[in-house]
């Protein structure tokens, strides 16, 4: 398997890992590209396994001489799992990569996982943006995320690591239906891939191609902050990209419903904490913020113009109308 690691080769860089195949694979990969990286594993302590897998993660970094980042997580609720571990594990992620100045989160996301989100958000009505879902570089707040395995199965993978007879570990919990992604993988996405694996890879490249060649400037005219104020696209769908990227910067993904109320109400909150709204000219989107504003403040937001639900923002930020000026 060859590939191609320059975007990351003089980066500082942090890889996720599960002693499983997916980031098995990349380890080694990486480690033979002579990458510069670290790890971290996360043990939700609801596998006996697990335990074995952290002291497998312990020995490569031992022997390898990478620092490890270990974090226990025990989950009270276990309803939404699979949310709740997402959100948790990127939560340790960042706090790494924050206080560590790591430049790129390294991911073993594969073909695999990328047609089984296809499959899913087609299954719920989605568009372009949200059935392609994964991206080989993904802009986050203060990091980048990476996933160079994008263009791999997971057939490919495990070829790889028995030819070079290494170690990994399988997560039985991958066969448990009662995860919706399971049933996917399962019941759809492996058999089609290994019939129409190349047709996939091509679609995907077709598809991220026509994606990137959208006029889209994805681009703030003006960032204050935590404050984005982008360029009114004049249409719906572009509209929605742009906030869609924005929001994925700051983890947060959005549902088709939360998509058609924010073209109906063109000013709205979402997930309770950021503020977006859509005039004739721009797109704000800023932090929720619950303050009194004196009168003569509001009155001189409305001479603006400015949206509403931005204004407690841009107050108690004391951000000067001078540079809301474009």
């Amino acid at each position: 398997m060859n590939l191609d690691f320059s975007e990351i080769k003089s980066s500082k860089n942090l890889l996720a890992f599960s002693a499983g195949v997916d980031s098995t694979a990349l380890f080694f990969l990486l480690l033979n590209s002579n990458i510069p990286f670290d790890i971290a594993i996360v043990d939700y302590n609801i596998r006996e396994q697990s335990k074995e897998e952290v002291a497998h993660a312990k020995n490569l970094a031992k022997k390898f001489n990478k620092k490890i980042y270990i974090k226990d997580i025990f989950l009270e609720n276990l309803s939404n799992f699979e949310k709740q571990a997402r959100d948790a594990r990127y939560n340790f992620f960042e706090e790494i990569i924050k206080k560590n100045s790591y430049d790129f989160l390294i991911t073993a996301h594969q073909l695999n996982d990328k047609f089984e989100w296809f499959l899913m958000q087609l299954s719920k009505g989605a568009g372009l943006i949200e059935l392609l879902g994964m991206n080989k570089i993904e802009d986050k707040e203060f990091y980048k995320i990476y996933r160079p395995l994008l263009n791999f199965s997971k057939d490919e993978l495990i070829s790889y690591l028995e030819n070079k007879n290494i170690k990994y570990f399988v997560d039985e919990s991958n066969i448990d239906e009662k995860y919706k992604r399971n049933y996917f993988r399962n019941s759809f996405s492996n058999s089609f891939l290994k019939e129409f694996k190349e047709g996939v890879k091509s679609s995907f490249n077709f598809l991220h191609n026509d994606l990137n060649s959208l006029n889209i400037d994805f681009y703030p005219i003006r960032k204050i902050e935590e404050l984005e104020i982008f360029k009114n696209q004049n249409d719906d769908n572009l509209n929605l990209r742009v906030i869609d990227k924005s929001l994925k910067k700051r983890g947060i993904l959005i549902s088709s419903l939360q998509r058609e109320e924010i073209i109906k109400q063109k000013e709205l909150t979402i997930a309770h904490k950021i503020n977006i709204a859509i005039t004739e000219t721009s797109i704000f989107i800023a932090p929720k913020i619950k303050i009194n504003m004196p009168k003569d403040f509001k009155e001189k937001c409305r001479v603006k113009k400015l949206p509403k639900n931005i204004r407690e923002y841009i107050f108690i930020k004391n951000i000067d109308f001078k540079d809301l000026v474009f």
